[in-house]
C-alpha cells in the first residue's frame, strides 16, 4: 500500500513559528512511503479459563464465553482488516501448554479464517503457558514474510488470571510485531493479573520490531474487547507508541466540570 506525497503550508508540529507576516512559513513536505501488506497470525489462548463466561448472551440465552467472545472479534477484525487492503493474510494458532497450528497456510480468505476457528478446542489440563514455540515459529515465519515484501505480526489473545506465560527468547529478536489482548479476573487471593500483565509487557518490549500494544479488560464486557481489537487494525509501521495513544474518543459528550472518575470499563491494571 503507497502514501502519496503530502504537502502543507504550515509548519510540521513541534517546529518554528512562521516568521511575522507569513501564514505559513516555508512549508514542509511529507515524501511518498510504501507500507508493507501483513502476515498476521493469530494465537488464541485455549486453556479452562478461556471458557469463563462473559457478561452478554447469546441468541439462545446462554452468556457467551471468553472464547466464544474471541472468536467474533477475530472475525470483526479480518472483515475490516482486508476492507483495508485485500492483501493483508492470516494463520491461526492455540495456546494450551505451548503452541500449536490450527491453520498454518496464511490466506486472505474469510471462509478460511472461519474453518480455523471452528477446529479450536479447549484444553482443560493446561497448567502453564510457554510461548517459546510460538515465537521461533513468529520469527521462522517472518523471514519468510520479508522475503515477499511483506511484514510480520502477531496477535496474541490470552486469558490466565493467576499464570504468567514462560518463554525462551529466540537467538535472533525483532523480526516480528506482537500485539495482546490480555482478557483476564478481577483481582483476588487465586490470581494475579497484575503480575501477568507485567510478565506480557516485557516479552512484547523483547521482541517486537515495530511498536506492539497490549490491551486489558477484566470485567467481562465484549464491547470492551472489540473496541480494543478495533485499535489493533492500525498498522505497525503507522502506530505512534502506546502512551500516546487517545483513541477511541468516548462517544459521551463531556460536562463542563472535569470528571476524574476512570472512564474504562476494566480493572485498572497499571504498566510498569
Amino acid at each position: 500500500m503507497e502514501v502519496t506525497e503530502v504537502r502543507s503550508l504550515n509548519p510540521p508540529p513541534g517546529g518554528p513559528p512562521s516568521p511575522p507576516g507569513q501564514s505559513g512559513g516555508g512549508g514542509y513536505t511529507l515524501p511518498a512511503a510504501r507500507f508493507s501488506s501483513e502476515d498476521i497470525l493469530f494465537c488464541i489462548d485455549v486453556g479452562p479459563e478461556s471458557m469463563v463466561e462473559m457478561k452478554v448472551n447469546g441468541p439462545n440465552g446462554r452468556p457467551y464465553t471468553r472464547l466464544d467472545s474471541i472468536k467474533q472479534a477475530i472475525l470483526l477484525f479480518v472483515h475490516a482488516k482486508l476492507t483495508i487492503n485485500p492483501d493483508h493474510r492470516f494463520a491461526f494458532a492455540a495456546l494450551s501448554k505451548t503452541t500449536y497450528w490450527l491453520r498454518k497456510e496464511f490466506s486472505s480468505e474469510v471462509d478460511s479464517a472461519i474453518a480455523a476457528l471452528r477446529g479450536i478446542s479447549v484444553d482443560s489440563s493446561s497448567n502453564h503457558a510457554d510461548l517459546t514455540q510460538l515465537f521461533r515459529v513468529a520469527t521462522h515465519e517472518a523471514k519468510k514474510s520479508r522475503g515477499q515484501n511483506r511484514i510480520f505480526r502477531v496477535i496474541l489473545l490470552y486469558c490466565r488470571s493467576s499464570m504468567p506465560p514462560q518463554y525462551q527468547l529466540p537467538p535472533t529478536l525483532k523480526h516480528f510485531t506482537l500485539d495482546v489482548m490480555y482478557l483476564h479476573d478481577k483481582p483476588g487471593p487465586d490470581n494475579c493479573p497484575q503480575t501477568v500483565y507485567d510478565a506480557l509487557i516485557e516479552a512484547l518490549e523483547q521482541v517486537s520490531e515495530f511498536e506492539g500494544y497490549i490491551f486489558e479488560s477484566g470485567q467481562g464486557l465484549t464491547r470492551a474487547l472489540f473496541r480494543h481489537m478495533c485499535v489493533l487494525l492500525s498498522h505497525p509501521q503507522q502506530r505512534c507508541i502506546q502512551d500516546e495513544l487517545d483513541i477511541p474518543k468516548p462517544l459521551i459528550k463531556k460536562s463542563p466540570v472535569a470528571d476524574t472518575s476512570q472512564g474504562d470499563d476494566s480493572v485498572v491494571i497499571t504498566s510498569q
